[in-house]
C-alpha cells in the first residue's frame, strides 16, 4: 500500500485543489496516527524505478482488483481523508474515484493507456502529471538529455497545453525524480526546481529514500532518512509545494520549520 498525507485541513473528495502553498506533504505511514488526511492506494502498473534493487525494502504492489476495494475501505473508515490512486490505467482510475479517491497519480502522463486522459477529463479530479523518459522497463537505460531542466520543462509546457485542450486544468507537476534520470539529472532538477513554477501549477517533490540519496551517501535505503530530510528542505526552499514521503513525522517537522523560517 502507498499512503499520501498532507498537513492542510481536509477537503471533500472531487474538490478542486487549486493553488497549493508549501505545507502539503505526501507520505506512506501513519494515516490515523499522524492525523494527516490524505492517502494513496497503488494499483498494479505503477512502480518505483529502483524498487527491485532497494535493499531490505520490499513492497508488494496491489493488483487493480485489490486497490479499488482498499480505497473504498479507507474512505468508509476515514471519510475526511483525501484518497488518491496511483495507476496509469483509465479504468482503474475511474473505479477508484467511484470508490472514494479524489486524486489521480499517473507516472505515464497518459502515455500508457489511451483511456487515461479521457477518464481524467470526465472525472474532473486533480491529476499528478509526471515526466518519465522512456517506459518503466527502459527508463533507466542510459537516460540522456541535452539540458535536463529545459527538456523536462518543454515536456510540461506541451503536455499541460494538450491537457487544457481536453478540459484537464487541475494539475500537480511532478518532474519524475529517478524516472529516466541519472543521479546528476535529479540533483540538477532539484537545484532548478523553481523554474517549473512558471507553469502556474503546484510542484511535487518525490525523492524519499531514492537511490539518488542512498547511492550518493553510500548507505542503504533504510539509512536514507537524513538525506531525504535534507533534499526535502532544499526542495521546499526551491519552490516545491508538495512532498511525497515515506516518513510522515519527519516530513511534517521539515514543513513546520520551513514555514517558521519563511514567516520570520
Amino acid at each position: 500500500n502507498h499512503e499520501h498525507f498532507r498537513t492542510s485541513p481536509p477537503r471533500a473528495p472531487r474538490h478542486r485543489l487549486g493553488r497549493h502553498r508549501p505545507g502539503r506533504l505526501l507520505g506512506r505511514r501513519g494515516l490515523a496516527r499522524a492525523g494527516i488526511p490524505e492517502a494513496q492506494a497503488r494499483g498494479i502498473g505503477s512502480r518505483r524505478p529502483e524498487a527491485a534493487r532497494r535493499p531490505r525494502v520490499r513492497r508488494r504492489r496491489l493488483p487493480a482488483r485489490a486497490a479499488v476495494p482498499a480505497i473504498a475501505l479507507l474512505h468508509h473508515h476515514f471519510p475526511e481523508a483525501i484518497l488518491s490512486i496511483d495507476t496509469f490505467y483509465g479504468k482503474v482510475a475511474t473505479e477508484a474515484v467511484a470508490a472514494g479517491a479524489a486524486l489521480i497519480n499517473d507516472i505515464s502522463a497518459g502515455s500508457l493507456d489511451a483511456h487515461m486522459l479521457p477518464a481524467v477529463a470526465a472525472l474532473q479530479v486533480p491529476y499528478v502529471l509526471m515526466h518519465m523518459q522512456g517506459t518503466p522497463q527502459s527508463m533507466q537505460t542510459n537516460p540522456h538529455y541535452e539540458n535536463v531542466t529545459l527538456d523536462v520543462l518543454d515536456f510540461f509546457i506541451q503536455k499541460t497545453a494538450a491537457l487544457k485542450a481536453l478540459g484537464i486544468n487541475d494539475l500537480i507537476i511532478d518532474p519524475g525524480f529517478g524516472f529516466g534520470k541519472t543521479n546528476r539529472h535529479n540533483f540538477t532538477l532539484i537545484k532548478n526546481l523553481q523554474v517549473f513554477s512558471i507553469l502556474g501549477y503546484p510542484v511535487l517533490l518525490g525523492v524519499s529514500r531514492k537511490g539518488t540519496i542512498y547511492k550518493t551517501l553510500g548507505v542503504t535505503a533504510d539509512e536514507a532518512l537524513n538525506g531525504t530530510t535534507v533534499l526535502n528542505t532544499i526542495g521546499l526552499l526551491n519552490g516545491a509545494c508538495v512532498l511525497r514521503v515515506h516518513d510522515v513525522k519527519e516530513a511534517t517537522e521539515v514543513i513546520r520549520l520551513y514555514e517558521r523560517y519563511q514567516n520570520s
